[in-house]
């Protein structure tokens, strides 16, 4: 019976000891090395920085949802949407678990200059299937601030059904509270 206890004892410290060592930056990150108002990722290993004044982290419906837009004048754009938002943390981009739909997408417009009603818009979307796409993380969020970073792969399945990875993505951007 002494043995009994002992070994239970033994299993009790292990287990306290091995929880308590996770932290908060295992869920979050390291925040990544975005510039101030800026997202930036490697879209098939070429990189990208958005514009400042037209990218954004928007809170809302009471904090439950993120929604972070970024582009840049090249036509090309970032949009992540995060549904059960609850601060710094993963969030998964996957189609496999119900009742959460976490979206992450990938854009391009062409603007024709001659004619605006020729421009064509693609859109490679993330998940596009039951399988874990990406992810996004909240590394550190303030008052009017969020970091992260991000990575995923995204389809055209509207289009010509091409397959985009996005990597290296991070972000540090003002936050808006709606």
């Amino acid at each position: 019976m002494r043995t009994l206890k002992q070994f239970m004892l033994l299993v009790m410290t292990m287990s306290l000891v091995s929880l308590s060592s996770c932290s908060k930056d295992d869920d979050g990150g390291s925040g990544g090395d975005a510039a101030s108002g800026t997202l930036k990722a490697k879209i098939n290993g070429s990189s990208w920085q958005s514009l400042e004044i037209s990218s954004s982290a928007t809170v809302a419906n009471n904090g439950n949802n993120l929604i972070i837009i970024a582009t840049n004048s090249d036509g090309k754009a970032f949009s992540m949407s995060v549904f059960g938002y609850e601060g710094e943390g993963t969030y998964e981009f996957t189609g496999a678990t119900v009742g959460i739909f976490n979206t992450a997408s990938y854009s391009e417009t062409d603007v024709d200059l001659n004619n605006p009603q020729n421009s064509t818009t693609e859109i490679w979307q993330a998940p596009y299937d039951n399988l874990l796409a990406g992810t996004v993380s909240i590394s550190d969020e303030t008052d009017d601030n969020i970091k992260g970073t991000f990575e995923f792969t995204c389809k055209n399945v509207n289009g010509d059904q091409s397959v985009k990875t996005i990597s290296e993505g991070s972000f540090n951007l003002e936050k808006q509270v709606q």
